[in-house]
């Protein structure tokens, strides 16, 4: 039998294009939880929103973001993963990594970039799934529009919880929730999503709805 993985889903607001302040809030979010997590999930692009201009924000795999990542996994005592905007040569990828309490890093890049947004033609696809193994448990972390791809997320018996960090628009709130819903039914998996709330400078609303199926 399994372990039991307890897990904290931090659904924020994000201050557009500011990673500076993003890692302020979030580490006050994370400070402050009293009990002992095995796993913190942040949203999609927690550093920045749901930016189309990563020129001005992407980090590296030696950024602050990532160094803040892995101290605050030691310090806490769990593993954290979240996505945001990597840039590696003259590629941008919209980057989920998965930080182990040792510091080890996982990562995946996006597999299905958001083509009404045009971030098809801004970021980088990834095309490789990620099965992380942590505290016997097998985690599948994918982002955002993944979601509406079924196959992608199709269990062979290589996870038992599948994860989705978003930024996903309140309009279209109900297909968030429908398709979490019927991601955990189709394999037989645990699935959480993580949402953000707010706006951002966009006119985009986020009413989170994030969820533990």
């Amino acid at each position: 039998m399994k372990n039991i993985l307890k897990i904290t889903i931090i659904q924020s607001e994000l201050v557009w294009e500011n990673s500076a302040q993003n890692r302020q809030v979030f580490l006050e979010k994370i400070k402050s939880i009293s009990e002992v997590v095995d796993l913190i999930i942040l949203p999609e692009m927690f550093t920045t929103g749901f930016t189309m201009n990563p020129e001005k924000v992407a980090e590296t795999m030696d950024g602050e973001t990532i160094h803040w990542l892995k101290y605050l996994a030691k310090e806490k005592n769990t593993a954290i993963t979240g996505s945001l905007i990597i840039k590696e040569g003259n590629k941008y990828y919209n980057r989920l990594v998965f930080v182990h309490p040792t510091g080890e890093i996982k990562t995946y890049d996006k597999r299905h970039t958001f083509t009404l947004a045009g971030e098809d033609k801004i970021y980088t696809a990834g095309n490789k799934k990620l099965i992380v193994a942590y505290k016997g448990w097998k985690i599948c972390p994918m982002i955002c529009y993944d979601l509406r791809f079924p196959v992608w997320s199709r269990n062979t018996d290589d996870y038992n919880l599948l994860i989705y960090v978003a930024n996903w628009p309140k309009p279209r709130i109900t297909a968030w929730s429908t398709l979490l819903k019927a991601r955990a039914i189709e394999n037989m998996s645990y699935v959480v999503g993580v949402n953000r709330i707010g706006a951002d400078d966009n006119g985009h609303e986020y009413s989170g709805n994030s969820a533990a199926y």
